[in-house]
């Protein structure tokens, strides 16, 4: 189940890389910025690939290298309150940033009014989107438990019965008449699904929030206007810092080995400054309003919003929000709605620019 989770991670990715093929060739409404300081929307474009790959960079990477720090570790309180700010930056991307683009694109006057005016294409998208993640995210935790406590493992023999005293307190995994005797902990197991909860949660997650960053690279590197460039630079730049430690802290949870945290991170630093780059090649036939361009971008960015949306209420705040530890402390429910409102608050107000 995590290659299917890697091989639909690609075909995305590669629907994004080929998205300016699409719509190079494409005719439809004029774009709206074709005349401009093209020199100085140049220098804005080097000066967003440069802070928008530092800033993903370092927001992906503190709540990893947190780690290391008796302070910012999983089991301690502060770690709660990250992980509620970022799962609010995550929300409120996907309900303020993302789908009203995708709202924007699938109701454009460029678009044909039928079907495209009649009828909430991204809403229904979103929605979609939304179940499928939720299909994935089920089955893949589903097929992970029954490898894992169905595999055949020895358990006791009758000759063993003797011994059933130091094995109080674990519970047999699988049971078999011709197998020898073995046996796992209840809190190992219950760790053990914790752990593939987290790897599964941080690829999706990061599924989505890629597939939106390379749509906004492509679009800001395709713009010849320096007036609209230069306010999405810095709005970008924190944008990007927010959602990088949203997905930091489900990458430092899942453990994954150093080569596949190495590979996540570098994914999610690069998209969108890959992105820009496309945007700066492709700029001359770029036309962000054609109706394949606006199609496309779309039902991406409702499906991306749709993933976002359910990887932020379902997998970040309900498990968080409904765990005993919180539920014991009313200074930690305090503390983690705070910290929701405030990151929720905080990215919706970068909406403003971008």
């Amino acid at each position: 189940m995590s290659g299917f989770i890697n091989n639909l991670f690609f075909f995305f990715l590669l629907l994004l890389l080929l998205l300016p093929l699409l719509v190079s060739a494409d005719s439809g409404c004029e774009s709206e910025n074709l005349t401009g300081d093209t020199a100085k929307a140049l220098k804005y474009k080097v000066v967003a690939i440069s802070t928008i790959l530092l800033a993903g960079a370092i927001g992906v990477c503190l709540p990893i290298l947190g780690k290391k720090i008796q302070t910012f570790r999983p089991e301690n309180n502060i770690f709660f309150f990250v992980k509620a700010f970022a799962a609010g930056v995550i929300l409120a991307t996907g309900f303020v940033h993302i789908l009203p683009d995708a709202y924007e694109s699938l109701t454009s006057p460029c678009l044909a009014q039928n079907p495209w005016g009649n009828f909430p294409f991204a809403g229904f998208i979103a929605m979609l989107s939304a179940m499928l993640t939720l299909m994935i995210d089920s089955s893949a935790t589903g097929w992970f438990s029954r490898s894992h406590f169905k595999k055949p493992s020895p358990v006791l023999n009758y000759g063993d019965e003797e011994n059933g005293d130091e094995h109080e307190g674990h519970v047999h995994v699988h049971t078999h008449p011709t197998h020898g005797h073995a046996h796992g902990s209840a809190a190992f197991i219950s760790q053990d699904f914790d752990l593939i909860r987290h790897k599964i949660v941080s690829q999706v997650l990061e599924l989505g929030i890629v597939v939106h960053s390379v749509i906004i690279g492509i679009s800001l590197g395709a713009s010849q206007s320096a007036k609209t460039i230069r306010p999405l630079v810095a709005a970008l730049t924190f944008h990007q810092l927010f959602e990088g430690m949203g997905l930091g802290g489900c990458i430092s949870q899942a453990k994954f080995q150093t080569k596949a945290i190495i590979i996540m991170v570098g994914f999610f630093s690069l998209t969108t400054p890959v992105g820009i780059a496309i945007g700066i090649g492709i700029s001359e036939i770029y036309n962000e309003n054609s109706p394949t361009a606006l199609i496309v971008e779309g039902i991406l960015n409702s499906a991306s919003a749709g993933i976002l949306i359910y990887m932020a209420l379902v997998d970040l705040l309900a498990a968080d929000f409904m765990n005993p530890k919180m539920q014991a402390s009313f200074t930690l429910q305090l503390g983690s709605n705070l910290s929701l409102l405030l990151g929720a608050g905080s990215m919706s107000l970068l909406a403003k620019w971008a």
